[in-house]
């Protein structure tokens, strides 16, 4: 029971933080473009946002345990990106790029098959001779 207060607590104060910032971004585009805002049409972004996150959260973290990961990874991020074109692309590309920032020792490296597994492969073969 207290974990779910807490839970719920914690729910509550991302949502205001989340809103405070939503007003913030409105704020600045409204005056940036000469346009007012009202306060509830703010409020219903904020809250359609923390929603849209919140189902988000949920679908990468479904992404990753369908992969069997324990952590999302970018391809969950553009894979819930789909139907946005737009959005997938940018995505893709900004991924491309923290990949050629990242050191090459920190990269993880594929593995190639191990001296085993090729000299099965080939044993295994049977050769038929004419």
């Amino acid at each position: 029971m207290v974990d779910t207060e807490e839970d719920d607590s914690m729910t509550e104060l991302l949502r205001d933080r989340f809103r405070l910032s939503t007003i913030s971004i409105a704020e600045a585009q409204a005056k940036q473009n000469n346009m007012e805002v009202s306060e509830t049409v703010v409020a219903c972004i904020g809250d359609l946002a923390f929603k849209y996150t919140e189902q988000l959260a949920k679908d990468l973290e479904l992404f990753a345990q369908h992969a069997s990961r324990k952590s999302v990874n970018t391809e969950d991020v553009i894979l819930a990106a789909h139907r946005n074109e737009h959005l997938a692309a940018s995505l893709r590309s900004l991924g491309h790029e923290l990949k050629a920032k990242e050191p090459q020792s920190e990269r993880k490296r594929k593995k190639g098959p191990r001296k085993e597994d090729k000299l099965r492969a080939s044993t295994s073969a049977v050769h038929i001779e004419d």
